[in-house]
């Protein structure tokens, strides 16, 4: 276990300690679980974990974009021939 704290601009240092196998530039996943953030290297996550985290992140950014009310409301008709079109 170590301690640290994030900054102003939102970095968190990784204590020296906890890294010794990330290298410098090397992706990382943060998850967060109601009171706890689990941070994983990348390589480490299952492609269908990454498929799902990446799921996850498109519905989060359409959600606020619907509490926007940037969403369009059509009948279903109208729907399907815009799809259509796509």
């Amino acid at each position: 276990m170590a301690i640290t704290k994030m900054s102003s601009k939102g970095q968190i240092v990784v204590p020296v300690e906890m890294r010794e196998d990330i290298k410098e530039g090397e992706k990382l996943v943060v998850i967060r679980n109601d009171h706890q953030l689990i941070i994983e290297k990348i390589d480490q996550v299952s492609k269908i974990l990454k498929e799902d985290l990446e799921f996850a992140k498109k519905t989060e950014e359409a959600w606020k974009s619907y509490e926007k009310g940037e969403f369009k409301s059509m009948d279903s008709k109208d729907f399907l021939k815009k799809l259509k079109k796509w």
